[in-house]
């Protein structure tokens, strides 16, 4: 099954400079891809566009089959929040709060009853081997622990995709081919669909799918 499309994208802007020229992508359930280019190739255009954050110049973009650009702003907020899930270089978790409250804030526009919220939190946290943490809070954690407690945010509402931008790149390498190897094992055992966004070439090779983008377009 098609959980994302992209067909003949182009994100142009004012002044003659094209990010995306004419991107055409699918993803299958089950995928896991690394999408690998140097900086100003398009990674970051590509990333929101694939995400719904951003909205092609022309082109059209499918989500679980649904045309992202026919919705208005509501139900596209409603589609991105329930069916992506997005997995951040910096983590981007709030301080005040738990590891569980971080992860249940993904449930807040998915229809999830509130008492259901945190159970499926700690579950998600389990799931990517951190129930020991539940209630600590971000400054009580390390980077990999962190970016383990964004993974679990991502995945909690069973989105149809997870779109990774450089989660390792804050990380040392060790911890950060750990939080490769928890995406691997998560795409094998769950088939959790995942693309990784990423400059790194030794990261995408270790995936079984590879996107390389240059000047906008994707090259063989």
């Amino acid at each position: 099954m098609t959980v994302l499309a992209l067909e003949n994208v182009t994100k142009a802007y004012p002044g003659g400079f094209t990010a995306l020229d004419d991107v055409s992508l699918t993803v299958a359930a089950g995928d896991l891809i690394g999408i690998v280019g140097r900086s100003g190739s398009g990674k970051s255009t590509l990333l929101n566009i694939m995400g719904t954050l951003d909205a092609p110049t022309s082109g059209t973009v499918r989500v679980d089959g649904v045309e992202a650009g026919a919705l208005p702003d509501r139900r596209l907020a409603t589609l991105r929040g329930s069916r992506i899930g997005f997995v951040f270089q910096h983590f981007h978790l709030l301080d005040a709060l738990s590891a569980a409250d971080n992860v249940a804030i993904a449930l807040l526009y998915t229809g999830v009853a509130r008492r259901d919220r945190r159970p499926l939190a700690v579950a998600a946290l389990e799931r990517v081997g951190l129930g020991h943490r539940v209630g600590h809070r971000p400054q009580q954690l390390s980077g990999g622990e962190k970016q383990r407690v964004a993974i679990a945010r991502a995945l909690v509402h069973s989105p149809a995709l997870v779109l990774a931008d450089e989660p390792t790149g804050a990380l040392d390498t060790a911890t950060g081919e750990a939080v490769l190897d928890l995406l691997v094992e998560l795409n094998r055992t769950e088939r959790a669909t995942i693309a990784v966004i990423t400059h790194d070439q030794g990261i995408a090779d270790r995936l079984p799918r590879r996107i390389t983008l240059r000047d906008g377009r994707i090259v063989p």
